[in-house]
């Protein structure tokens, strides 16, 4: 029996032009689609959008989108996304005082690219992380629990706006539900506690799939790079870490990314485990940085690793465990 498939995509704003490259790199070279390759399509904030763009059926039941084509909304949106008007900036304090970016841009791309896709019409299933502020508990937007129940079946314009409502950068998702207990839940970015969501994808296939061996594909957004020196952190208190560019969530994220990699190495089966990661030497790690040079850079890192020994050949042997040649493999 095949595999079960995971395709798991990490959190990082306007660096998840990196994962849809690889995404584009896979369709390419399979001829098929990402929904029809997986069997779980699970992302946080910015892997959050592409899952749910990778896996909305259009009108003849394929994919909306290829994954090419979502690189063109990192290009074409990112800078309307991340976007702030001199009244926005002083409003906000640049930043201090409120969320830096006002949710416009980021909810018209989502109207573009997901219109009124239910979370239940994906073309396989999706797990997509997001935290609830109010009732304090992760939360899971998935299709089989949407498939089993009306009252978890959203619109997926606000499942992605909820996952990448990333606190500081944007404000918190309203999603307004039909429950005796409570009428909306406030959400905000998974990558508060899943900004690689591997291993939860992976832990929701093992409950399951008991008895299935389970593949996972893991992309990640680009590994941090900039040094933090200890001379100057000993000196840095609540400003400087939330401001300008929010440090403190950015080795949060990175540090959780890098924690879910070394688990799974450790427990899925020899062979069967594929992260694909690349250093940022040269595109900037901020995660609103949607300047041209800035989004140039980060497709040439994602092309770039792709072009290593080391990833061709992981890259081989995982296009090999996704289309056999024995299908019965």
């Amino acid at each position: 029996m095949a595999p079960y498939r995971i395709l798991s995509i990490d959190g990082g704003g306007i660096r998840g032009l990196i994962p849809a490259v690889v995404c584009h790199r896979i369709e390419e070279r399979t001829a098929r689609p990402i929904a029809e390759l997986f069997d779980l399509v699970a992302g946080t904030s910015t892997g959050g959008i592409l899952a749910v763009a990778l896996t909305r059926p259009g009108t003849d039941g394929a994919p909306m989108w290829r994954a090419d084509e979502l690189i063109e909304l990192y290009e074409s949106q990112g800078p309307k996304i991340f976007d702030r008007s001199l009244f926005k900036k002083l409003e906000s304090a640049f930043g201090v005082e409120d969320e830096k970016y006002p949710s416009d841009g980021l909810r018209d791309a989502l109207d573009h690219y997901l219109g009124e896709a239910m979370l239940s019409e994906a073309l396989t299933d999706v797990l997509i992380a997001a935290y609830e502020t109010e009732q304090r508990f992760p939360f899971f937007f998935k299709r089989a629990k949407a498939l089993e129940d009306p009252a978890h079946d959203f619109p997926v314009r606000e499942v992605a706006y909820a996952t990448a409502a990333a606190p500081t950068y944007f404000e918190p998702g309203r999603l307004e539900v039909d429950d005796p207990a409570v009428d909306y839940f406030s959400l905000i970015d998974g990558g508060v506690y899943a900004a690689n969501p591997a291993m939860c994808a992976y832990a929701e296939a093992r409950r399951h799939q008991p008895e299935r061996e389970i593949m996972v594909v893991s992309l990640g957004t680009g590994e941090l790079t900039r040094t933090l020196r200890y001379d100057d952190l000993r000196g840095w208190g609540l400003r400087e870490w939330i401001w300008p560019h929010t440090p403190i969530l950015s080795v949060m994220m990175d540090g959780m990314s890098d924690t879910v990699d070394y688990q799974l190495e450790q427990l899925v089966d020899d062979g069967r485990y594929f992260r694909f990661q690349t250093k940022l030497d040269t595109a900037r790690d901020e995660m609103d940085d949607a300047s041209a040079d800035n989004l140039r850079e980060l497709k040439l890192q994602a092309t770039r690793m792709l072009a290593e020994d080391e990833t061709e050949a992981a890259f081989e042997r995982m296009l090999e465990l996704l289309v056999p040649e024995d299908p019965d493999a």
